[in-house]
């Protein structure tokens, strides 16, 4: 799917100027392309954040699908990493006043909103650190080495919400809580797919943590040892979603009811891995449609509140 995405933008691929209608219109159709567990510009977000909630997707989308265009050998891996500095090289001429807005719809959308909400840089760039990351490391020894990798890979979208949603600057209490979210939701989805992160060589279990429950990283198997070690990955994501809780309240009321849906869609995650037996190898572990419907329930009746 996204072969066809390139050949219509890719590098050196768009022959016309685009204009901020045509942008904003593609940035919203790539999103509701794509299915995720809790959908990121979810129908209970205020109308007037949804289009910006669209762009910041369609970048984060066109940067993870660049870095996952090679099939592990090296010549793919050095044009997934070439891509990946033609995104940044668009990235660095979207900030600057002084350069012309990167032909691409991404880029014409995200200068836009940039000036908007006087969005930072940084948050951005990280992101393209931890796809920067994937192309070289597929293993992590330490727990420490891993939250370092989440910090660029999925705590910077927070990051960019809160100056989406918030009336001012983020205060560093809204944005530790912000990390901690991100963190619990990127290593929820870890655990979650165990099996198919294995299948293409890939473990981010950090192999202090399985040493210290005798599993073998290199052939993870079923077993009563991978199981409590997979319990305790668990426990540990489920406190991070927890710790950051109190960013709810910090936000406004508009949009509280979305961060309650993130924070409760992660550990519905969570508890699908428990109810499974934590058997992550054998099957993967989904939040229903039932529990997904609940969920929203749950969260439009508190926006009546």
């Amino acid at each position: 799917m996204f072969s066809k995405e390139l050949r219509q933008f890719g590098q050196h691929k768009i022959t016309r100027p685009i204009s901020e209608t045509e942008a904003f219109a593609y940035c919203k159709r790539l999103t509701r392309s794509h299915y995720e567990n809790f959908s990121v510009a979810g129908w209970l977000l205020p109308k007037r954040l949804r289009q910006s909630f669209h762009v910041v997707y369609a970048y984060c989308r066109w940067a993870d699908d660049l870095s996952d265009e090679h099939d592990g050998s090296e010549e793919s891996r050095t044009k997934s990493l070439e891509s990946l500095q033609w995104w940044e090289q668009g990235l660095d001429d979207c900030f600057r006043q002084d350069r012309p807005i990167p032909n691409h719809p991404v880029y014409v959308a995200l200068r836009k909103i940039i000036e908007q909400f006087q969005l930072p840089k940084q948050p951005f760039a990280d992101l393209l650190i931890a796809f920067r990351r994937d192309q070289v490391q597929s293993r992590y020894a330490e727990f420490d080495e891993l939250l370092d990798y989440c910090r660029y890979s999925a705590n910077p979208v927070g990051r960019i919400v809160l100056y989406l949603v918030c009336e001012t600057e983020p205060t560093p209490e809204q944005l530790s809580w912000s990390d901690s979210i991100c963190t619990g939701l990127q290593l929820a989805n870890f655990w979650q797919d165990v099996a198919r992160d294995t299948e293409i060589g890939r473990c981010y279990i950090p192999r202090s943590v399985a040493e210290r429950f005798g599993v073998d990283i290199e052939h993870l198997r079923d077993s009563s040892a991978f199981r409590k070690m997979i319990r305790y990955l668990v426990t540990d994501a489920r406190s991070r979603l927890q710790a950051g809780s109190p960013l709810v309240d910090s936000v406004p009321k508009s949009v509280r009811v979305d961060i309650v849906l993130f924070i409760r869609g992660g550990l519905a995650v969570l508890d699908a891995i428990e109810k499974i037996g934590c058997n992550v190898l054998e099957q993967r572990p989904t939040v229903s449609r039932c529990t997904k419907l609940r969920l929203l329930f749950n969260a439009w009746r508190l926006s009546l509140n």
